[in-house]
């Protein structure tokens, strides 16, 4: 293998590299990411969330009185 490489001054025989394999590893992670990110914004483009103005105090319909905790 070291009369392959002609420019390189010195060459380790000990030392390790992650070679194809690990770009390809490397690449294929890559590429899940930006998958993923693609999915994440597109799902939370579909979001629609309105904060009431006074949380603290308005109560909705919706929800009800509050139950008493069981326990």
């Amino acid at each position: 293998m070291t009369h392959l490489v002609v420019l390189a001054k010195e060459v380790d025989e000990d030392k390790v590299t992650p070679g194809v394999l690990g770009f390809i590893v490397f690449a294929a992670m890559a590429l899940a990411v930006w998958a993923l990110m693609k999915s994440m914004n597109r799902h939370m483009g579909k979001v629609d969330f309105e904060e009431p103005a006074d949380a603290g105090t308005e109560k909705t319909e919706a929800s009800g009185p509050a139950k008493p905790r069981k326990g």
